[in-house]
């Protein structure tokens, strides 16, 4: 695309995707700005907070650390990740079990603190002289006709207005540029809301760099109606996350409203967690300090006009439990930058953009929220276990043929829409596995292969060139 190094392209949102995003640009030659309504996360940083008791760490995959690869990027966020090559799963009784991500060891999400990774990518955004970058300062309102934000120096509490060639929205799932362009009938947006919350605690280090429980996993409690999990940080200690219904229902009576005194909340806790409790003792006093997130699911179409576009979580958000909302954020940067060699005229960008995407997106946004039920209650159903063993044993024996969902999402770039289709299909094949053999793995495989080429067999040419 011919380059004008004098465009300016103005970015809403200093975060995660915001700054990889002005990075990409910047090494395009254009001339970048960024706005944030919070504070330098930096400044906190450097005085020791690092997180609030809200959404502290992420799960980082193929398809973040691709386009972090591509800005050349991945070998120094990796030496501060660790490495997670599955679920281990923590029974009431303080049992365990493993399940494996992938095929083998060499699969692995990746651990990686939030507030770390925001940082990094602010200083390596910095050190381009065509980026400018300005905290502390809200977008009020876009006006698409004159080109021009208004925006309110918060520290200073001064309203100025600040004119644009294009705008990207990266601003989050509270984003003020989609909620302007919903209010002017450019995008329409539905939002759904969990009918859990979250509430986050740290499991302290047993010394620097000694870990209490397995490093190499995501730590989850399956109870069914709600779960805890934990991911483990480089120092030694772990976040941990409780997922828990807002109110209660008939099907469970714990909730965050029913816990309104500390002999609830610890009985709840010792009964359902004693192993938990053990290793975080403090556990009633964070529970009090932290405070409740909510969860939410965002679509909106389409995703702008003209010289206004939306991307990452200002688009599309998610709800955590499939560990893709940065990923998809990243590879939404990623496509964008690919269509930049493409197109010289950036209506015909945004919208392509939006249509390479918006299939995508909401394939990863349903399957998150399914992902929800499968790590609540089915990782600790005895069929489900069965068809996870039943299912490695089926790559093993068919690699070309059969990669599972996850493996899919998680450890490859093939289209989210495509994941979804293949994990649909398989559900059938497991199913039908499970009904005719359960609990014995003593299988007729050419039974099984029958299965998958009849279920699969169309749709292998859409995922087999992303392996």
């Amino acid at each position: 695309m011919p380059m004008d190094k004098n465009t300016s392209i103005t970015i809403a949102g200093a975060g995660l995707v915001g700054s990889l995003l002005a990075i990409y640009l910047a090494r395009r030659g254009y001339q970048v700005r960024l706005f944030e309504r919070r504070k330098d996360p930096r400044i906190a940083r450097a005085l020791g907070v690092v997180g609030e008791g809200r959404s502290i760490n992420l799960a980082i995959s193929e398809r973040g650390l691709s386009a972090l690869e591509h800005v050349g990027l991945k070998a120094a966020i990796l030496e501060q990740a660790v490495p997670m090559r599955g679920r281990l799963m923590h029974a009431q009784d303080s049992s365990t079990t493993f399940q494996a991500y992938g095929a083998d060891d060499t699969q692995a999400i990746n651990s990686i603190s939030r507030g770390w990774l925001n940082c990094f990518l602010l200083d390596e955004a910095e050190k381009f002289d065509n980026v400018e970058m300005h905290f502390e300062h809200r977008v009020n309102s876009v006006d698409m006709v004159k080109k021009c934000l208004t925006i309110t120096d918060t520290a200073h509490q001064k309203e100025r207005q600040v004119f644009y060639d294009y705008l990207i929205g990266t601003d989050g799932s509270a984003s003020a540029v989609r909620e302007t362009l919903t209010r002017k009938n450019v995008t329409s947006e539905t939002e759904s809301e969990l009918s859990h919350g979250y509430k986050e605690f740290v499991m302290d280090a047993d010394g620097p760099g000694r870990f209490k429980m397995e490093k190499n996993a995501l730590h989850i409690w399956p109870r069914g109606p709600f779960m805890m999990i934990a991911l483990p940080n480089e120092d030694g200690s772990y976040t941990c996350t409780l997922f828990l219904s807002h109110k209660s229902t008939e099907s469970s009576y714990y909730s965050f409203a029913a816990l309104d005194d500390d002999k609830k909340i610890s009985d709840f806790f010792t009964s359902q967690f004693p192993d938990f409790c053990k290793l975080v003792p403090n556990f009633l006093a964070q529970y009090h300090e932290h405070p409740t997130g909510r969860m939410v699911t965002v679509k909106s179409a389409p995703w702008g006009q003209k010289a206004v576009q939306l991307m990452g979580d200002a688009a599309h958000a998610i709800v955590p439990f499939f560990g893709q909302g940065m990923n998809a954020g990243f590879e939404d940067v990623h496509v964008f930058d690919t269509l930049l060699d493409k197109h010289s005229d950036w209506n015909a960008l945004f919208e392509e953009f939006y249509q390479a995407r918006k299939v995508n997106t909401d394939a990863i946004a349903d399957m998150a929220v399914e992902n929800f039920v499968e790590m609540s209650a089915k990782t600790a159903d005895e069929k489900f276990l069965y068809q996870k063993k039943v299912e490695k044993l089926l790559h093993e024996k068919f690699p070309d043929e059969y990669v599972s969902r996850y493996s899919l999402v998680s450890f490859s770039q093939a289209p989210y829409s495509v994941a979804r289709q293949v994990g649909e299909k398989q559900e059938i094949i497991l199913k039908s596995l499970s009904d005719k053999y359960f609990p014995s793995l003593d299988i007729d495989w050419q039974y099984a292969h029958k299965l998958v080429e009849t279920h699969l067999g169309e749709i292998k040419n859409k995922f087999s060139t992303f392996l």
